[in-house]
């Protein structure tokens, strides 16, 4: 994974010495639910996930420059959630964010850097990103970034006890970024 940078910014790989900065906001109930899985128990299950990230090598860490700390993850994942456009070149963008640097315009700043990565160095067709429907702050940030909604999709979440959830699913693409 290419590393990344924006003014407040530095996109990078994972590090196994991010478990502390990942369990800070990780733990929080804000954080994991909106995203799918359960708070972190402990560190030592942080540091699982950075191996899986480590491994999965699909995930950045978000570094805050100013203050050389881990505040957030960003995800480019390998997935089509509309198999009408199966055959275009794309990935789904998804992130979180430690909830003390909310409302700070950090994640739009680093999917903006990201789909500007995505289009004009990974040659993607299509980006996605979506959001559960009770996610409203993820809703903004993914509008904000010019992401236009297309398609609900319901779901259960094996990581939360098969907790139903409706997704909604908004796209970019290329032609409309340029």
């Amino acid at each position: 994974m290419k590393t990344l940078i924006t003014e407040r910014l530095i996109l990078r790989e994972w590090e196994k010495t991010d478990s502390k900065d990942l369990y800070e906001y990780a733990k929080n109930e804000l954080v994991g639910p909106s995203a799918g899985w359960p708070p972190h128990k402990n560190e030592e299950e942080s540091k699982e996930i950075i191996k899986m990230f480590i491994k999965n090598n699909d995930t950045y860490a978000i570094v805050l420059k100013s203050e050389n700390k881990v505040i957030g993850g960003i995800g480019l994942h390998d997935r089509k959630p509309d198999n009408t456009v199966i055959e275009l070149k794309q990935k789904e963008i998804g992130y979180v964010l430690n909830p003390k640097y909310w409302g700070k315009g950090i994640v739009p700043e680093a999917i903006n850097r990201l789909i500007k990565y995505c289009f004009n160095e990974l040659n993607l067709d299509l980006i996605w990103c979506g959001h559960f429907d009770f996610n409203n702050n993820s809703k903004r940030v993914i509008e904000k970034c010019g992401f236009k909604y297309k398609f609900r999709k319901n779901k259960k979440l094996k990581l939360l006890d098969d907790k139903e959830v409706t997704t909604l699913y908004y796209c970019i693409l290329k032609s409309e970024y340029i």
